[in-house]
């Protein structure tokens, strides 16, 4: 998102400052939640699994008695993936619907849009959005991720070139946060281990060819070219590099290196390619018993949206917190217990009843969330681990699990 642009809808917040902070003792015996996920746009592949999780979580709490006894109300809105769009979504969450959190945002430029809204109204926002700058423009700690940042994507793929013996690789990033932070990322934690990145290109959007920036890397001779990218582009860019005759290899986020660019490009082009995207707490309790009920309702198993478990993530550890500040606690002392009732020390559980009854009995908690351990950082950050899956014969093959410490 360009700076300008961030500016100028933060000049929206400002209407929004003069807005006592929202609490509890203004809401009576519920706490409102605003749900904000792409149900169309760019995002659309993931907002209605996001959303439909964040339903099962609040149906589960309100099921269990409800949390630091209110029940949870849900109102929700698409966000389009737009940020125009998520601001007037989120606006209307805020000022119409007295919502004390809004969660489930998705792309970067969506949650930096919303964020200047959420946090003049001292309200809890949570994403999964990867762009390195969230971490730093939330000044009231107000704003939890549960997705892997770019940046750390990006470690994750020098971890992967190391173990798979690369010697020269080169970056190419599409001009936005998310592109860049992918290969300054990777940048940082390869020469950290005293390799040299061999070319590096970044390139606009929306463009018919990438011929020229291909030349560029190309002639660096590379073994491997890391991409900070989306799926039109990189569906262009790979195209061109067949057609050139190279055969470098490729480390791609698995948001643009899926099963829609095999469909556009062939398994023959697409040979090869390893492609990155976080995984969840696949061996949990929590995560079965979260797959059981996403299955259930949506007929697809939580495998197919790694984003619906992230969203389930955030109305179960909001809801321990709630839990955890007590009866009539204000958001702010909600949002104070987040890290509290996820971060180790504590006892285990895996569900909001089991940590609601180990509350109960003023034991420590540590919820293991359905999407990662959920052990948030002081930006508010938590990191999955990461999935590293080679395409063979247009299937796209688990390899490798990779963890990194920050």
């Amino acid at each position: 998102m360009q700076r300008r642009n961030f500016v100028k809808l933060g000049a929206a917040a400002a209407a929004l400052q003069c807005l006592p902070s929202i609490g509890f003792s203004q809401q009576g015996e519920v706490f409102r939640i605003g749900s904000l996920t792409p149900i169309t746009g760019a995002g659309s592949p993931y907002g209605p699994g996001m959303q439909q999780a964040i339903r099962l979580a609040v149906d589960e709490v309100n099921a269990a008695g409800g949390a630091g006894g209110r029940k949870l109300e849900l109102f929700t809105e698409d966000d389009q993936t737009k940020p125009d769009a998520a601001v007037l979504a989120a606006k209307k969450l805020i000022e119409v619907n007295k919502v004390q959190a809004v969660l489930g945002t998705w792309a970067s430029g969506v949650t930096l849009a919303v964020m200047p809204l959420t946090e003049a109204a001292g309200i809890v926002q949570m994403n999964v959005s990867g762009a390195p700058a969230i971490s730093t423009l939330d000044t009231r700690d107000l704003v939890w991720r549960f997705q892997a940042t770019n940046d750390r994507f990006g470690a994750a793929f020098a971890e992967i070139c190391a173990k798979r013996g690369f010697k020269r690789p080169a970056t190419m990033a599409f001009n936005n946060a998310s592109g860049l932070g992918n290969v300054e990322g990777f940048t940082r934690v390869w020469e950290k281990r005293g390799g040299k990145v061999a070319a590096h290109v970044t390139y606009e959007p929306s463009r018919p060819s990438y011929r020229s920036e291909l030349q560029k890397i190309l002639a660096a001779k590379p073994d491997v070219i890391v991409m900070g990218s989306y799926l039109p582009d990189t569906t262009i860019i790979l195209r061109e590099w067949f057609q050139s005759g190279a055969d470098n290899k490729w480390v791609i986020p698995g948001w643009a290196a899926n099963p829609d660019l095999v469909k556009a490009l062939g398994p023959e082009v697409c040979e090869g390619i390893i492609s990155v995207e976080t995984v969840s707490n696949e061996k949990s309790t929590s995560y079965a018993q979260f797959d059981a009920a996403f299955t259930k309702a949506t007929g697809k198993a939580a495998s197919t949206n790694i984003y619906a478990a992230m969203a389930y993530d955030m109305v179960i550890s909001l809801a321990l917190a709630m839990e955890a500040a007590g009866p009539k606690a204000t958001v702010e002392q909600v949002n104070a217990r987040l890290r509290e009732v996820s971060n180790a020390p504590g006892t285990a559980v895996y569900s909001f009843a089991e940590g609601k009854a180990q509350l109960g009995k003023k034991a420590k908690v540590n919820y293991e969330g359905a999407s990662s351990k959920l052990d948030f950082d002081k930006f508010g950050d938590a990191t999955p681990d990461f999935g590293v899956f080679v395409i063979e014969k247009g299937q796209l093959v688990r390899r490798d699990v990779v963890s990194i410490t920050m």
